[in-house]
């Protein structure tokens, strides 16, 4: 039968009353072994410590990188420009035309065109010359990038010479068919040459019967 003395019960206890030393039979060999180990573990649980403190703020430096928001310019359903018109059959006939115009589509369009025309008849002795001037509706279908369908409703004001070179003036309405070529010069400006024929061939109108219209002109936005 072993007996214990007060100093090693307490000993003992000392060892028990702790779970690192618990059944270490070095400490009763080396009676300083227990003081190194706690200084020992008190300095590593320190040290776990400061770098779990450091970890939690500069541990996790990713950023979430949010792609950017392009953002594209809207482009205007609005366009406008216009036309210079040209004939030389049997009169001389300059006529100055600007537009506007709204796209319902990108490939479909309506809008609206202002008008006047000057004419020199040569026909008569000597030239008679008149001062024309009206408007129009209009609804353009693009086919290709550089070609599109034309159709218009004209109604234009005319002045008509009689007999002994007395004038009148007469509405007259036209049903232009044909359409167009477009040639751009920048992202935004298109050359455009424009070839139409009248359809409705009204009794009033000064034209010859099927006669073309050739005009050239600028667009922006079309």
């Amino acid at each position: 039968m072993i007996g214990f003395d007060p100093e090693n019960l307490l000993t003992f206890h000392r060892i028990f009353s702790n779970p690192i030393f618990l059944y270490n039979p070095f400490v009763k060999i080396f009676p300083k072994l227990e003081v190194y180990m706690r200084k020992i573990f008190f300095i590593l649980g320190f040290s776990f410590l400061l770098l779990g403190q450091l970890y939690a703020q500069t541990g996790d430096t990713t950023q979430t990188v949010r792609p950017a928001v392009v953002q594209t310019q809207q482009v205007s359903p609005v366009y406008y420009g216009g036309t210079i018109g040209l004939s030389f059959v049997d009169y001389f006939r300059l006529s100055i035309m600007p537009l506007i115009g709204y796209k319902l589509s990108p490939k479909a369009s309506v809008g609206i065109k202002l008008g006047y025309e000057y004419i020199k008849d040569k026909s008569f002795d000597p030239a008679l010359t008149a001062h024309n001037y009206g408007g129009s509706v209009f609804a353009r279908y693009r086919l290709i990038p550089k070609l599109y369908l034309h159709s218009e409703f004209a109604y234009f004001s005319y002045k008509y010479f009689m007999s002994d070179r007395e004038t009148d003036r007469q509405w007259v309405p036209f049903i232009y068919l044909g359409g167009g070529f477009i040639q751009p010069l920048s992202a935004k400006t298109s050359f455009i040459v424009e070839v139409l024929v009248d359809v409705l061939q009204d009794d009033n109108s000064p034209y010859q019967a099927w006669d073309p219209w050739i005009s050239v002109g600028v667009g922006v936005g079309f």
